[in-house]
């Protein structure tokens, strides 16, 4: 059974940086398509950045100020968030794409004015 467990996440001022990660079990990372959605109050779950083979992708939102990566040999994704504002306080989940959809149990991430 493929699990996926979230960290990082926290309260930061606006302008800070975050490191989240997202540790794979059972399963390995490389067979997967890695990444991250976001969900704040009262809004839909949406898509914040992803990785695969072909490269890396982002959402208009974050992009510039956040980088996807994996390191295959912990068989983790992070995801680097610099310069936060306050409109990316949201939880923050972890997905591992095949044929199926894996996702994280999320991590909170509060931005501050």
């Amino acid at each position: 059974q493929v699990q996926l467990v979230e960290s990082g996440g926290g309260l930061v001022q606006a302008g800070g940086s975050l490191r989240l990660s997202c540790e794979v079990s059972g399963g390995t990372i490389s067979n997967y398509r890695m990444g991250w959605y976001r969900q704040a109050p009262g809004e839909d779950r949406a898509f914040v950045a992803g990785i695969n083979m072909s490269g890396t992708y982002y959402a208009e939102a974050v992009k510039g100020r956040c980088t996807v990566s994996t390191d295959t040999a912990k068989n983790t994704a992070y995801l680097q968030m610099n310069n936060l504002k306050v409109e990316d306080t949201a939880v923050y989940y972890c997905y591992a794409r095949d044929v199926n959809d894996y996702w994280g149990q999320g991590t909170q991430v509060t931005v501050s004015s």
